[in-house]
């Protein structure tokens, strides 16, 4: 069964649903940033899961992240999806660049 943290929502075959990291708004010197000039955030977290796509017998294959994994994006792609006001970021699994941390 696919791990969720909606009731609503799950993710089907190897969907994964994360919550991009806010943007840094300062830097290290204390500088604020532009919102134009901040660019998109990689990392985000995973906060639900499929379960994971069909293999070539039939069975089911599990995804590469679990809940709460911390993980690096593409900068482009994933479909944009709102949930309890809340913008959340649904990728396939094989687009997920790699875990961190």
């Amino acid at each position: 069964m696919a791990e969720q943290v909606f009731r609503e929502f799950f993710p089907l075959f190897d969907g994964v649903l994360v919550e991009r990291n806010a943007a840094e708004t300062v830097t290290k010197g204390g500088i604020m940033l532009p919102e134009k000039s901040q660019g998109k955030v990689l990392q985000a977290t995973v906060v639900a899961v499929g379960s994971g796509p069909k293999g070539k017998g039939g069975e089911i294959e599990p995804v590469s992240v679990k809940v709460g994994d911390k993980v690096l994006l593409s900068e482009y792609g994933g479909t944009k999806v709102v949930l309890d006001d809340k913008g959340y970021f649904l990728f396939r699994d094989g687009d997920i660049i790699g875990k961190y941390g």
